[in-house]
Protein backbone atom coordinates (compact mmCIF):
# COMPACT_ATOMS: atom_id res chain seq x y z
CA UNK A 1 0.00 0.00 0.00
CA UNK A 2 1.11 3.57 -0.77
CA UNK A 3 1.65 6.05 2.33
CA UNK A 4 -1.38 8.07 3.01
CA UNK A 5 1.15 11.13 3.64
CA UNK A 6 2.10 11.46 0.28
CA UNK A 7 -1.59 12.63 -0.56
CA UNK A 8 -3.11 13.87 2.94
CA UNK A 9 -4.94 17.69 2.22
CA UNK A 10 -3.82 20.48 4.17
CA UNK A 11 -6.24 22.81 3.59
CA UNK A 12 -5.45 26.00 5.45
CA UNK A 13 -9.88 27.01 5.86
CA UNK A 14 -9.41 25.07 9.34
CA UNK A 15 -6.46 24.16 10.83
CA UNK A 16 -8.15 22.23 13.84
CA UNK A 17 -6.61 22.83 17.67
CA UNK A 18 -3.67 21.30 19.32
CA UNK A 19 -5.09 19.32 22.21
CA UNK A 20 -4.06 15.95 23.94
CA UNK A 21 -4.35 13.91 27.19
CA UNK A 22 -1.29 12.04 28.56
CA UNK A 23 -3.32 8.69 27.66
CA UNK A 24 -3.28 9.94 23.72
CA UNK A 25 0.29 10.53 23.88
CA UNK A 26 1.20 7.35 25.26
CA UNK A 27 -0.74 5.70 22.55
CA UNK A 28 0.42 7.82 19.29
CA UNK A 29 3.90 7.25 20.57
CA UNK A 30 3.19 3.27 20.67
CA UNK A 31 1.89 3.89 17.28
CA UNK A 32 5.05 5.26 15.87
CA UNK A 33 6.97 2.20 17.46
CA UNK A 34 5.32 0.23 15.29
CA UNK A 35 5.26 2.11 12.21
CA UNK A 36 8.95 2.75 12.65
CA UNK A 37 8.91 -1.42 12.69
CA UNK A 38 7.15 -1.64 9.50
CA UNK A 39 3.71 -2.95 10.74
CA UNK A 40 1.67 -0.92 8.59
CA UNK A 41 1.24 1.88 6.74
CA UNK A 42 1.50 5.31 8.19
CA UNK A 43 -0.82 8.84 8.62
CA UNK A 44 0.55 12.13 9.76
CA UNK A 45 1.30 12.17 13.28
CA UNK A 46 2.45 8.42 12.97
CA UNK A 47 -0.83 6.64 13.33
CA UNK A 48 -1.55 3.01 12.14
CA UNK A 49 -4.67 2.62 9.64
CA UNK A 50 -5.15 -0.40 7.64
CA UNK A 51 -7.43 0.77 4.91
CA UNK A 52 -10.11 -1.31 2.92
CA UNK A 53 -9.94 -0.66 -0.98
CA UNK A 54 -13.43 -0.67 -2.96
CA UNK A 55 -12.45 -4.02 -4.83
CA UNK A 56 -11.95 -6.09 -1.71
CA UNK A 57 -15.53 -4.66 -0.21
CA UNK A 58 -16.99 -5.73 -3.10
CA UNK A 59 -15.21 -8.92 -3.21
CA UNK A 60 -15.75 -9.61 0.27
CA UNK A 61 -19.68 -9.08 -0.14
CA UNK A 62 -21.85 -12.28 0.57
CA UNK A 63 -24.62 -11.24 -1.14
CA UNK A 64 -25.58 -8.93 -3.85
CA UNK A 65 -27.27 -5.85 -2.94
CA UNK A 66 -28.86 -3.16 -5.55
CA UNK A 67 -26.90 -0.05 -6.78
CA UNK A 68 -28.10 2.72 -5.75
CA UNK A 69 -27.79 4.79 -8.82
CA UNK A 70 -29.33 2.66 -11.73
CA UNK A 71 -28.04 -0.71 -12.57
CA UNK A 72 -23.89 -0.15 -12.62
CA UNK A 73 -21.82 -2.98 -11.23
CA UNK A 74 -18.62 -1.94 -10.36
CA UNK A 75 -17.20 -5.39 -10.25
CA UNK A 76 -17.81 -5.03 -14.36
CA UNK A 77 -17.85 -1.18 -15.08
CA UNK A 78 -14.73 1.23 -14.99
CA UNK A 79 -16.16 3.14 -11.83
CA UNK A 80 -14.30 6.53 -10.26
CA UNK A 81 -16.16 8.00 -7.21
CA UNK A 82 -16.17 12.29 -7.53
CA UNK A 83 -16.33 13.44 -3.72
CA UNK A 84 -16.51 17.07 -2.34
CA UNK A 85 -15.49 17.82 1.02
CA UNK A 86 -15.57 20.96 3.06
CA UNK A 87 -19.21 22.60 2.02
CA UNK A 88 -21.63 23.70 1.12
CA UNK A 89 -20.84 26.71 0.07
CA UNK A 90 -21.80 29.87 -2.41
CA UNK A 91 -20.57 27.50 -4.86
CA UNK A 92 -22.34 24.89 -4.69
CA UNK A 93 -25.51 25.80 -6.18
CA UNK A 94 -23.74 26.07 -9.19
CA UNK A 95 -21.76 22.62 -8.86
CA UNK A 96 -25.35 20.65 -8.44
CA UNK A 97 -26.32 22.46 -11.50
CA UNK A 98 -23.64 21.04 -13.31
CA UNK A 99 -23.62 17.55 -11.89
CA UNK A 100 -27.24 17.11 -12.84
CA UNK A 101 -26.67 18.39 -16.02
CA UNK A 102 -24.24 15.62 -16.70
CA UNK A 103 -25.94 13.25 -14.81
CA UNK A 104 -23.25 12.63 -12.66
CA UNK A 105 -24.10 11.33 -8.50
CA UNK A 106 -21.12 12.69 -6.25
CA UNK A 107 -20.23 12.09 -2.72
CA UNK A 108 -20.57 15.29 -0.37
CA UNK A 109 -18.86 15.65 2.94
CA UNK A 110 -20.25 18.42 4.35
CA UNK A 111 -19.04 20.54 7.47
CA UNK A 112 -21.41 21.88 10.32
CA UNK A 113 -20.24 25.13 11.65
CA UNK A 114 -20.71 27.97 8.56
CA UNK A 115 -21.63 25.78 6.49
CA UNK A 116 -24.72 23.23 6.85
CA UNK A 117 -25.98 25.36 9.25
CA UNK A 118 -25.61 28.23 6.88
CA UNK A 119 -27.05 26.56 3.31
CA UNK A 120 -29.40 24.11 4.91
CA UNK A 121 -31.83 24.26 1.68
CA UNK A 122 -28.72 23.03 -0.25
CA UNK A 123 -28.10 20.21 1.99
CA UNK A 124 -31.64 19.28 1.13
CA UNK A 125 -31.33 19.36 -2.78
CA UNK A 126 -27.73 17.11 -2.35
CA UNK A 127 -30.21 14.59 -0.68
CA UNK A 128 -32.77 14.96 -2.66
CA UNK A 129 -30.66 15.41 -6.23
CA UNK A 130 -29.68 11.86 -5.79
CA UNK A 131 -26.57 12.85 -3.77
CA UNK A 132 -24.33 10.67 -1.29
CA UNK A 133 -24.42 13.29 1.77
CA UNK A 134 -22.06 12.96 4.52
CA UNK A 135 -19.97 14.35 7.66
CA UNK A 136 -16.64 16.26 7.07
CA UNK A 137 -17.06 17.03 11.22
CA UNK A 138 -18.80 19.86 12.32
CA UNK A 139 -15.84 22.45 12.67
CA UNK A 140 -12.66 20.47 11.14
CA UNK A 141 -10.73 19.93 13.88
CA UNK A 142 -8.10 17.14 13.48
CA UNK A 143 -9.60 14.32 15.12
CA UNK A 144 -6.19 13.01 16.45
CA UNK A 145 -5.45 15.85 18.40
CA UNK A 146 -8.54 16.50 20.57
CA UNK A 147 -9.75 14.46 22.98
CA UNK A 148 -12.75 11.24 22.49
CA UNK A 149 -15.58 13.68 24.16
CA UNK A 150 -14.93 16.41 21.71
CA UNK A 151 -14.01 13.73 18.72
CA UNK A 152 -17.82 12.79 19.65
CA UNK A 153 -19.17 15.76 19.41
CA UNK A 154 -17.35 16.82 15.84
CA UNK A 155 -19.29 13.74 14.56
CA UNK A 156 -22.32 13.85 15.94
CA UNK A 157 -23.30 17.47 15.87
CA UNK A 158 -23.01 17.49 11.32
CA UNK A 159 -24.57 13.83 11.47
CA UNK A 160 -27.64 14.96 13.48
CA UNK A 161 -27.83 18.27 11.43
CA UNK A 162 -27.79 16.34 8.38
CA UNK A 163 -30.36 13.72 9.58
CA UNK A 164 -32.82 16.71 10.47
CA UNK A 165 -32.63 17.99 7.01
CA UNK A 166 -33.01 15.11 5.23
CA UNK A 167 -34.21 12.27 7.00
CA UNK A 168 -31.26 10.04 6.65
CA UNK A 169 -28.10 9.73 9.09
CA UNK A 170 -25.06 9.58 7.60
CA UNK A 171 -23.26 6.53 7.35
CA UNK A 172 -19.49 8.28 5.63
CA UNK A 173 -17.60 10.71 7.28
CA UNK A 174 -13.97 11.99 6.06
CA UNK A 175 -11.52 12.67 8.97
CA UNK A 176 -9.89 16.32 8.26
CA UNK A 177 -6.44 16.54 6.19
CA UNK A 178 -7.51 12.39 6.23
CA UNK A 179 -5.79 12.25 9.92
CA UNK A 180 -7.16 9.20 11.48
CA UNK A 181 -5.94 6.55 14.36
CA UNK A 182 -7.35 3.76 15.66
CA UNK A 183 -9.04 5.51 18.31
CA UNK A 184 -10.87 7.63 16.22
CA UNK A 185 -11.95 3.94 14.48
CA UNK A 186 -13.10 3.07 17.18
CA UNK A 187 -14.94 5.86 18.26
CA UNK A 188 -16.58 5.81 14.71
CA UNK A 189 -17.98 2.21 15.04
CA UNK A 190 -19.41 3.13 17.89
CA UNK A 191 -21.34 6.22 16.16
CA UNK A 192 -22.06 3.59 13.27
CA UNK A 193 -19.70 5.53 10.86
CA UNK A 194 -17.00 4.13 8.41
CA UNK A 195 -14.02 6.84 7.24
CA UNK A 196 -13.72 7.54 3.66
CA UNK A 197 -10.68 8.39 2.43
CA UNK A 198 -8.69 8.98 -1.70
CA UNK A 199 -6.86 8.17 -4.06
CA UNK A 200 -7.03 11.68 -6.01
CA UNK A 201 -6.27 15.31 -4.97
CA UNK A 202 -5.70 18.29 -7.07
CA UNK A 203 -4.86 20.17 -3.83
CA UNK A 204 -7.25 22.86 -4.89
CA UNK A 205 -6.30 24.72 -1.79
CA UNK A 206 -3.36 25.86 -3.66
CA UNK A 207 -4.51 27.03 -6.94
CA UNK A 208 -7.15 29.12 -8.20
CA UNK A 209 -6.10 27.69 -11.81
CA UNK A 210 -9.10 25.59 -13.04
CA UNK A 211 -7.09 24.11 -15.83
CA UNK A 212 -4.10 23.04 -13.57
CA UNK A 213 -6.86 21.29 -11.14
CA UNK A 214 -8.28 19.38 -14.01
CA UNK A 215 -4.86 18.18 -15.49
CA UNK A 216 -3.97 17.21 -11.62
CA UNK A 217 -7.32 14.96 -11.87
CA UNK A 218 -7.05 13.43 -14.66
CA UNK A 219 -3.40 12.93 -14.07
CA UNK A 220 -4.19 11.04 -11.21
CA UNK A 221 -7.27 9.47 -12.19
CA UNK A 222 -7.48 5.34 -12.27
CA UNK A 223 -10.41 2.47 -11.72
CA UNK A 224 -11.62 2.39 -8.46
CA UNK A 225 -10.48 5.87 -7.44
CA UNK A 226 -12.18 8.82 -5.28
CA UNK A 227 -11.09 12.03 -6.18
CA UNK A 228 -10.99 14.68 -3.42
CA UNK A 229 -12.29 18.21 -4.46
CA UNK A 230 -13.41 21.33 -2.50
CA UNK A 231 -16.37 23.51 -4.11
CA UNK A 232 -15.55 26.21 -0.79
CA UNK A 233 -12.73 27.40 -3.40
CA UNK A 234 -13.30 29.57 -6.84
CA UNK A 235 -11.45 27.60 -9.13
CA UNK A 236 -13.10 24.05 -8.49
CA UNK A 237 -16.21 23.88 -9.67
CA UNK A 238 -15.52 25.67 -12.74
CA UNK A 239 -13.01 22.53 -13.29
CA UNK A 240 -15.63 20.02 -12.82
CA UNK A 241 -17.06 19.88 -16.33
CA UNK A 242 -13.97 19.34 -17.96
CA UNK A 243 -13.03 16.74 -15.24
CA UNK A 244 -16.66 15.03 -16.03
CA UNK A 245 -16.20 14.78 -19.91
CA UNK A 246 -12.44 13.82 -20.01
CA UNK A 247 -12.96 10.81 -17.31
CA UNK A 248 -16.34 10.04 -19.44
CA UNK A 249 -14.33 10.06 -23.02
CA UNK A 250 -11.96 7.64 -20.94
CA UNK A 251 -15.06 5.29 -20.23
CA UNK A 252 -14.93 5.97 -16.37
CA UNK A 253 -18.98 5.78 -14.88
CA UNK A 254 -19.39 8.05 -12.06
CA UNK A 255 -20.81 6.58 -8.63
CA UNK A 256 -20.89 7.61 -5.12
CA UNK A 257 -18.86 6.02 -2.85
CA UNK A 258 -21.61 3.43 -1.64
CA UNK A 259 -22.23 2.42 -4.71
CA UNK A 260 -18.38 2.26 -5.81
CA UNK A 261 -18.30 -0.69 -2.94
CA UNK A 262 -21.45 -2.43 -4.01
CA UNK A 263 -22.35 -5.14 -3.77
CA UNK A 264 -20.65 -4.47 -0.44
CA UNK A 265 -21.23 -1.98 2.24
CA UNK A 266 -18.97 0.52 4.28
CA UNK A 267 -19.01 -1.15 7.64
CA UNK A 268 -18.69 1.06 10.58
CA UNK A 269 -15.20 1.71 12.19
CA UNK A 270 -13.47 0.49 9.05
CA UNK A 271 -11.26 2.75 6.71
CA UNK A 272 -11.83 3.05 3.06
CA UNK A 273 -9.05 4.12 0.28
CA UNK A 274 -7.80 2.66 -3.22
Amino acid sequence: MPLLTDTIATPPHAPGKMHGTGRRLRRRALACAAAAAGLTLTLAGCAQVDTTAPSTARAEAAHGAPAKFGSVDCRKAKCIALTFDAGPSENSARLLDILKEKKVPATFFLLGKRHIEKYPELVKRMAAEGHEVASHTWDHKILTKISDKEIREELNRPDEAIEKLTGHKPTLMRPPQGRTDSNVHEICKELGLAEVLWSVTAKDYTTNDSALITKRVLDQSSRDGIILLHDIYPGTVPAVPGIIDALKQRGYVFVTVPQLLAPGKAEPGKVYRP
